[in-house]
């Protein structure tokens, strides 16, 4: 199962850049799918296991949905960056587990060739200037040589000059195409942003935040229980809706209910995003899934019936 635990360690490789689930899924399967067929991998467990990695991509740092969430909770950016490492990595190792077993079943192998140590070292020193976006970005965050909103203006700047004067694989004459889609993107973000922002405030005036908080302590005062409850609301939420829209609408109505039993806004935020992220590979909301069928040319439902597996892992 060589390829499936290199599908699984490359998209948290690729989560320190991207900070997307559907643009892990979509850069990591473009390259990974075809080689995993050629080598005889199931399709759909192939999409499987990409789209479940790619959730990885909004838990790793730096992570868009922690960036919305400190937003809409006045939590630090970089210490939900930082509590972030731990659950994405202990999600990559479960799935890696689980795509061995089920490769060790069904017959899937590795690539037989053996690399040397010149090799290996040649291969990571080709892919120098791409490994080091991650460390420009979280290791000028956590120096303090720059903030979370700085660290973005950075990374776009090295991406640029690496891709035009280095790798030269991005022209000036298709720039207009990259920022006329970012500027989409973002627009799109900035619409949900507002109208969501204006719905948290009626909320607010209306006091539903504070009578939900009482609705769900009056059922039980243990804290565990609480918490168990909220997970499974966000579970069921991820299914039906974007993650930073999510984020967004209940973090004002939830996190009183947090607060009020002890938890840190932090350790919450956390706890929302790994749910939220589970969503992304549960129908009929599931973005990863369509993002992973379509590149690996399979039918949805094939791909739902791969991803299982690993979504009752996570």
């Amino acid at each position: 199962g060589g390829l499936g635990l290199v599908a699984v360690a490359t998209c948290m490789f690729f989560a320190a850049i991207s900070g997307s689930g559907p643009a892990t899924v979509a850069a990591i399967g473009s390259i990974l799918f075809p080689a995993m067929i050629a080598k005889g991998y199931d399709r759909n467990f192939s999409v499987g296991v990409v789209a479940s990695a790619g959730c990885i991509g909004v838990i790793i740092p730096p992570s868009i949905p922690m960036v919305i969430y400190a937003t809409s909770s006045g939590s630090s950016v970089s210490t939900l960056f930082l509590a972030g490492v731990i659950p994405g990595i202990l999600i990559g190792v479960v799935l890696m587990i689980v795509s061995y077993f089920i490769s060790k079943k069904r017959g899937f192998v590795g690539d037989s060739r053996t690399y040397t140590g010149r090799e290996m070292w040649n291969i990571v020193w080709e892919a120098k200037w791409a490994l080091m976006v991650p460390i420009i970005i979280l290791g000028g965050i956590y120096g303090g040589v720059f903030t979370p909103t700085e660290a973005a203006a950075v990374a776009v700047a090295y991406g640029f000059f690496v891709g035009v004067f280095i790798h030269r694989d991005l022209h000036i004459k298709d720039v207009y195409k990259v920022l006329a889609h970012s500027g989409l993107t973002s627009a799109t973000v900035m619409v949900i942003v507002g109208t969501a922002t204006v719905f948290g405030r009626v909320l607010t005036l209306e006091g539903i935040p504070v009578t939900l908080a009482n609705s769900i302590v009056s059922l039980t005062d243990n804290p565990i229980l609480i918490l168990l409850l909220i997970n499974v609301l966000f579970l069921i939420v991820g299914c039906f809706m974007e993650t930073l829209a999510a984020i967004i609408i209940l973090t004002p109505i939830l996190l009183p209910v947090a607060l009020k039993i002890g938890v840190d806004p932090v350790h919450f935020g956390i706890i929302m995003i790994v749910n939220l992220a589970i969503g992304m590979i549960t129908p009929p909301m599931g973005i990863n899934l369509f993002v992973g069928s379509r590149v690996g040319g399979t039918k949805l439902e094939g791909a739902i019936k791969g991803v299982l597996p690993f979504l009752f892992a996570m």
